[in-house]
């Protein structure tokens, strides 16, 4: 969500175990695309709703960096925010009252503009603009709101009346999917609060539980479920410090965005196998001071700890960049809350193009355990009367960046209103509408924004199908169990008393780290498992064919079986968990040992990046298995793996 000046941030303890070195040094590659299929360019061609609904097949999914359809036709999302349905209300006062709302505007609640324009003009404005998508932001508050909306906010849409805000969102929901849009749900506050700092927001447990808000999120799914252009559940947008307390990534406590968010993904996949699930990194931790650790990582941590689901064809990650923030700048102009660090509107074309690639892109790198599409959910500028030639450059070179790296995109807003005189009360909309229901819009005249506009919407693009790929994830077992297979998931515990992990089904276990209970799994050569009886293996009875690690302790799966999931107690070695092969497998193998080093094959899956920092790692290569895992006590080893057994796979 756009800040309109940062409230203060209040004193705290603040932490900074992930950012280590200065953005601007962040030693990250660039993003890497792979070769398209075809290529289209131009300037944008709307499409009406019957077109737009025939050019793609839900449900969604993603191929390595890529959003595909049903049918494997790689699906960008070109997309924008309808606000209001998260609140206008700026925190005090009467919030009917204009005067108490952003931009003069009274949402009510639900999505802004329906007091003033029919859905079916608004969605035509729309097709102009040639969207694909919108996210659609919701309150907690929406869910549990009883009371029905004023006449007068749905008065260019009668037949809205007497509806509660929740029933208004169902139409509207209804009336983009059956235009052809995709709609992305989109969990932006708890409260009807608008925005943005200390104002009850700041995390997805503020001014509510985990629990409230994971069951929230489930009626969600649930209630719209059986609509397939519902394409994905944006988890929370812009996470960040609240009076106290930071946010952080993979400490496993009551702020860990990383756990929660893993968490409430699987619930959400368990109750909707078809939903994208759309994670935002860290908008802001830490005290806004030079005296202070504090800063904007986005998804800077997913190098080195990124999120496995139990459908691992189902993650995208998503940022937000606006020209007046930057890598360690709230956006605030002044007070408590400003600080002198440069904003993303004071760098040069390529300082900021690889700004936006540590704090983002780089996650579309092929080939790593993190892997994923990056959907920039939010960006946008001030348009018409706007004379700011810094945030206009900013606007020019980062469309230039969405461009050149194909990124999904969703512009911030997408309507308001205008007053009596035409003019917008909120100059960053791309349509807005008077009193009387007059549409203007950015390509209207007079907005500088939209040469650059067009340039994004019309620019080449990866079209066509996605050749699937292969998919590299980590487990974290480092505070607690690790279950991302459904299949495991369904049973009992198969290692009590231990910390456990298991691949996604479909995936097996590829490599460890050495001390730190991290994994990765992969389906490279889709190793296929044959009947149920999954093997947990605790001792040696399954060394038969030699001694390839003498004198060491060895869990050894059995014949004709693969890793799939390994137990830890402390972080040395429990238990192996062993899936059934389809197929007979070589018995043949080599042991890789990681003992006194990294030992992963040159040109193998995620060896561009680091899945278990600070550890050594053993990693078989892609056409093998891992069949066995050595150990030790001795010499003061502590019973942390030390070597690999791998078996090729044919």
């Amino acid at each position: 969500m756009r800040r309109l000046g940062l409230r203060a941030l209040a004193v705290a303890a603040s932490f900074s175990a992930f950012v280590t070195t200065a953005f601007l040094t962040c030693a990250v590659a660039p993003a890497a695309a792979t070769a398209a299929t075809t290529v289209q360019a131009g300037a944008p061609v709307p499409l009406t709703g019957p077109q737009l609904a025939a050019s793609w097949t839900g449900p969604l999914s993603t191929r390595g960096r890529y959003i595909v359809d049903a049918t494997g036709n790689r699906f960008k999302l070109k997309a924008g925010n309808w606000s209001g349905a998260q609140g206008t209300w700026e925190g005090s006062g009467d919030a009917n009252d204009p005067a108490n709302n952003q931009a003069g505007q009274v949402s009510h609640n639900i999505p802004l503009g329906l007091d003033r324009a029919p859905l079916t003009e608004i969605l035509t404005g729309f097709h102009q603009l040639g969207l694909n998508a919108i996210r659609l932001p919701f309150a907690d508050a929406l869910v549990h709101d009883t009371s029905t909306v004023p006449d007068a906010a749905v008065a260019a849409n009668p037949q809205l009346r007497g509806l509660t805000p929740l029933q208004v969102y169902d139409a509207v929901v209804a009336a983009l999917t059956g235009d052809g849009f995709a709609v992305v749900l989109n969990n932006h506050t708890t409260g009807y609060r608008f925005c943005c700092g200390l104002d009850g927001n700041e995390r997805w447990n503020s001014g509510q539980t985990t629990q409230q808000w994971e069951d929230d999120w489930l009626f969600m799914v649930n209630r719209y479920k059986g609509d397939k252009r519902v394409v994905g559940a944006d988890l929370r947008n812009e996470v960040r410090r609240d009076t106290w307390d930071d946010p952080n990534w993979g400490w496993y406590d009551g702020h860990d965005e990383y756990a929660a968010f893993e968490e409430a993904g699987n619930r959400i996949l368990q109750a909707d196998p078809d939903l994208l699930v759309v994670m935002e990194g860290i908008n802001w931790y830490g005290i806004p001071s030079a005296l202070f650790s504090h800063g904007r990582p986005m998804l800077t941590p997913v190098a080195t700890l990124s999120n496995t689901l139990i459908q691992s064809n189902k993650l995208v990650y998503s940022a937000h960049f606006y020209a007046y923030t930057g890598p360690a700048n709230t956006g605030a102009g002044s007070g408590a809350g400003a600080t002198g660090d440069p904003r993303y509107e004071d760098f040069t074309p390529d300082q900021l193009a690889q700004v936006v690639d540590q704090e983002a892109l780089f996650v579309t790198r092929s080939g790593q355990h993190f892997t994923a599409p990056v959907w920039v959910s939010e960006f946008g500028a001030a348009g018409r009367g706007s004379t700011d030639a810094k945030e206009q450059a900013w606007f020019d070179a980062f469309t230039d960046i969405l461009v050149k790296n194909d990124t999904d995109f969703a512009v911030w807003p997408l309507v308001g209103w205008s007053d009596a005189n035409g003019t917008p009360q909120d100059s960053w909309a791309m349509l807005s509408y008077g009193s009387t229901g007059r549409q203007q819009g950015v390509e209207d005249g007079g907005d500088w924004r939209a040469p650059d506009w067009n340039k994004l919407v019309g620019a080449p693009t990866y079209t066509g199908q996605v050749a699937p790929v292969t998919r590299w994830n980590m487990l974290d077992l480092d505070h607690a169990d690790y279950d991302v297979s459904a299949r495991m998931l369904a049973r009992s515990d198969w290692s009590s008393g231990n910390r456990k992990g298991d691949c996604p089904d479909g995936q097996r276990l590829a490599g460890l780290g050495r001390g730190d209970s991290r994994g990765l799994c992969t389906d490279s050569g889709e190793p296929t498992t044959g009947g149920t009886a999954w093997t947990t293996v605790t001792d040696e009875r399954y060394v038969t064919e030699g001694d390839w690690a003498s004198g060491y302790n060895k869990l050894q799966c059995p014949d004709n079986t693969f890793a799939v999931g390994y137990s830890v107690n402390g972080n040395a070695m429990a238990a192996l968990l062993c899936a059934p092969a389809g197929r007979s497998l070589p018995t043949a193998g080599h042991d890789t040992w990681f003992d006194h080093g990294d030992n992963r094959p040159a040109g193998a899956g995620s060896t561009g990046s680091d899945w278990a920092p600070g550890s050594y790692k053993g990693q078989c290569a892609d056409g093998e298995y891992v069949a066995g895992v050595a150990y030790t006590w001795k010499w003061l080893q502590y019973g942390v793996p030390d070597a690999l057994l791998c078996r090729p796979l044919s």
